[in-house]
């Protein structure tokens, strides 16, 4: 009779973590806005503003955020966060990341404007981590190009 309930715990314990261990759809973050911040001596300061959705049945616990930004294939920013969350199962969350451009960053930036001839649609790639939680970091990776309306 042990056996048998030994066994029998066995496999539910088994089949329990099978389900734990189920693969998960990744997580879509998109680049959802720049926000200025005020300048710290001779940096600039944004917030990046994130859009994470979850397309799992299972919310998603976040514990700190780390990105960097390019734009026009020249490194622009980077930042970090120690906040955390959660995004909700089937939902989104709007993350809001504060990130600084260095001088040099922004001389650079400047020297490669200099030779861009389109003057709209500037070429972006965006990563970083979403770090913490039950499985672990989930990297990410956005690219696209900064529009703006034309005068």
């Amino acid at each position: 009779m042990l056996p048998r309930l030994a066994l029998a715990l066995l496999l539910t314990l088994g089949l329990c973590g099978c389900t734990l261990l189920a693969p998960r759809d990744p997580l879509q973050i998109d680049l959802a806005g720049l926000e200025p911040l005020p300048a710290q001596g001779m940096e600039m300061r944004f917030a990046v503003l994130l859009r994470v959705q979850n397309p799992n049945a299972t919310p998603i616990d976040y514990d700190g955020i780390a990105l960097q930004l390019e734009v026009n294939r020249q490194p622009l920013a980077s930042g970090v966060s120690d906040q955390s969350g959660q995004v909700p199962r089937y939902g989104e969350s709007l993350l809001r990341i504060p990130v600084s451009v260095s001088a040099l960053s922004m001389m650079r930036q400047a020297w490669a404007a200099a030779g861009y001839r389109d003057a709209r649609g500037l070429p972006y790639e965006l990563r970083g981590k979403l770090g913490g939680g039950l499985f672990g970091s989930a990297r990410f990776h956005d690219s696209g190009t900064l529009d703006w309306p034309a005068p």
